[in-house]
């Protein structure tokens, strides 16, 4: 609620006092008494209504007045009817009595005025008129929520600008307005009202390096906007006429919520009594609307595609070719990146992770940079920050990185329901050690931070760092399916011992694994179910993904039903802190590019049984009756030997969700 003050009258002498419409004014009524009373009536102007917070009255005389006894519990509080058309032109009288006393009066002057700050906080894209009365200090969660939302400001509407919008303190352009909040401020007062009050705009202090406000300037000829609110700027006295009279802001967000930043901040306008000018401004109101900024969402494989991201290499030619075709399947746009913009960095997954912000009015794409910065460390800068592309970044810039920094650990998943607990935007997923060690890694704690401070995809760690790169794209993807929405697929080198069985029972022994690759050992089916260190290595790979398998359940609400196992053998060798580390024996299959119904598979030149490659026939027969369309991807010499495969090396601009994130309850 909006807040004003109490008012103290004095016995034989008028008093003045400002009442804005749309609040309660208290008026001390009992601490006024003179000495001896012990009863007292009051009586007002039309504009004004009185409210008494006592018993009935105490006795009731000819005229029609009500008496009521004085005590401590007494509450009187005065509400405006209309705003004032001249200063102290609503009178109030309070008339005292006592058994030997004669009657004592106290008159008190009002004014009323209208001071009505507006924004969005119904959350329909509009600002509606509202009064002071109505609670907008607090923002809650939920369908019936209510408060307003800021948008960071972080992407370039300009092609002149030199960096994001929210980095300069100008309104280059209408678009660069439409990304911010618009807040009203409303005033009717009489006409010499502000000659001895005053206006003030601000925010906390902790706050003013989180948000920047524009006040509109309107005259016949010019339409133009200032900084009044900002870093090193909390507060900006207005300076506005009496009369009725509106006044427009433009707010933007200058920073997303993170570990010391919750995303809430109050704007708050306060009226100041500067009507004596030997004593100190004193603080007559104060209202507030509070805004939260939105948060950085995440999309997952679930959601449509609209746009896949690719970097040209030498040796990929044949590989861009088929994910054109693969695009062109699935209705998406390709965007590939030119050799000197990647500088030889295939990784795309690694560098970035496209989400998005959304506010009521306005919904815009943004692309978080990962602290990696290898080749494609410009990409995301040069050529997506734009016109409705923001960008944000977290984590040391130099050095003090590790490979779970890089966003192939980096996932979502679809919405879920846990229990009671709904999830609607899904949860994000992490890789992460098993336990802190000297030669252990974790994604940094800055990235951690940011990400659970988004509040709306809840994070879960996963552990991966028994990975040689990692990544928990490595071990796990989601596809859309209906009517569940998805299935979870796991690497399963169980499912994939199982499948070489009988293909050895069939007698297929001597099929080749590798068959057709160059410069790559072919291995026969009987040889690697008779490799016993091979075993080893995939007991421990199995029970590293069993671990995750559970925890995926357990966070994620899933039942075996909702997992897929996808047929994948590792190999362990040394990393260079001489720890052994698990990597994919033949391309990666659940390492994947899910584009709607349509899959680009890493091709895994699986043994050739009747003419077919028994691990592509044993996927496709996984996934094909779920509606999903199989498409295998040579990625073997330009990824597959670089430790990466077809999803590593691709990124995807998706829709972003039609639930509204206000709407849920973290």
């Amino acid at each position: 609620m909006a807040q004003g003050t109490v008012i103290h009258v004095a016995p034989e002498q008028p008093t003045h006092a400002v009442c804005v419409l749309g609040t309660e004014t208290q008026l001390d009524v009992f601490g006024s008494a003179p000495k001896g009373c012990t009863s007292f009536s009051i009586s007002a102007s039309p504009g004004v209504a009185v409210d008494v917070a006592h018993g009935p009255p105490a006795k009731k005389n000819p005229t029609g007045s009500s008496k009521w006894p004085l005590d401590p519990g007494l509450e009187v509080s005065l509400r405006m009817r209309a705003a004032s058309s001249n200063t102290g032109d609503q009178k109030v009288q309070i008339s005292y009595y006592g058994p030997k006393t004669n009657p004592v009066q106290a008159l008190l002057y009002v004014t009323g005025v209208e001071i009505s700050l507006r924004a969005d906080t119904t959350r329909t894209g509009k600002v509606k008129p509202t009064t002071a009365g109505k609670n907008q200090r607090t923002w809650t969660w939920g369908p019936r929520g209510q408060g307003a939302i800021l948008l960071v400001n972080c992407d370039k509407d300009s092609p002149n600008a030199l960096a994001m919008d929210c980095a300069d303190d100008k309104i280059l352009n209408r678009e660069d307005m439409q990304d911010m909040s618009l807040v009203t401020l409303s005033t009717k007062t009489p006409r010499d009202f502000f000659s001895k009050h005053q206006l003030v705009l601000h925010v906390a202090k902790s706050e003013m390096d989180k948000v920047r406000v524009f006040q509109v300037i309107r005259s016949k000829q010019f339409l133009g906007y200032r900084v009044i609110l900002g870093p090193q700027k909390p507060s900006q006295p207005l300076e506005l006429p009496g009369g009725q009279h509106s006044t427009d802001f433009y707010v933007e967000g200058l920073a997303f919520p993170d570990a010391n930043f919750p995303g809430l901040i109050s704007l708050t306008v306060s009226l100041l009594d500067r009507s004596n000018p030997e004593l100190p401004e004193a603080l007559v109101f104060q209202d507030s609307v509070a805004f939260r900024v939105a948060p950085w969402i995440m999309t997952p494989n679930t959601q449509p595609p609209k746009e896949v991201y690719v970097c040209r290499i030498f040796e990929n030619e044949d590989f861009l070719k088929s994910l054109t075709d693969l695009a062109k399947k699935a209705n998406c746009k390709l965007t590939v990146c030119p050799m000197e913009e990647s500088m030889e960095d295939q990784w795309m997954q690694d560098e970035i992770e496209i989400g998005y912000i959304q506010a009521p009015h306005k919904e815009m794409h943004v692309v978080f940079d990962s602290p990696r910065n290898r080749g494609l460390k410009e990409f995301p800068i040069k050529c997506l920050l734009g016109p409705d592309f923001g960008y944000v970044t977290r984590g040391p810039q130099t050095g003090g990185i590790t490979d779970l920094d890089s966003f192939g650990n980096l996932e979502v998943s679809p919405p879920v329901t846990v229990g009671k607990k709904r999830y609607p935007l899904g949860r994000i997923l992490i890789g992460d050690s098993s336990y802190p060690s000297a030669k252990s890694q974790e994604m940094h704690q800055a990235l951690q931070d940011f990400l659970a401070a988004q509040q709306v995809q809840a994070p879960v760690k996963l552990y991966s760092d028994w990975l040689f790169v990692g990544h928990v794209d490595e071990f796990l993807s989601f596809v859309p399916v209906h009517p569940k929405g998805f299935r979870l697929l796991l690497a399963s080198p169980r499912s994939c011992y199982k499948l070489f069985q009988e293909q050895l029972r069939e007698g297929h022994g001597e099929a080749l694994l590798f068959q057709g690759v160059k410069k790559k050992r072919q291995q026969k089916i009987k040889d690697i179910l008779s490799n016993k260190k091979l075993r080893e290595h995939n007991s421990y790979v199995e029970s590293c993904i069993d671990w995750n398998r559970e925890v995926l359940k357990r966070e994620l609400g899933l039942t075996e039903r909702d997992i897929v196992d996808i047929p994948q053998l590792f190999k362990l060798h040394s990393d260079y802190t001489g720890t052994l580390k698990a990597e994919a024996l033949f391309p990666n299959m659940v390492n994947m590019l899910v584009l709607g119904k349509h899959l680009g598979i890493p091709k895994p030149f699986g043994p050739i049984i009747n003419g077919r490659c028994c691990l592509e026939e044993k996927v496709r027969s996984l996934l094909e009756p779920l509606g999903l369309h199989c498409t295998f991807i040579d990625d073997f010499t330009p990824y597959h030997l670089q430790h990466g495969e077809v999803h590593c090396g691709t990124n995807v601009r998706r829709q972003p969700f039609a639930f509204k994130w206000w709407h849920m309850v973290p």
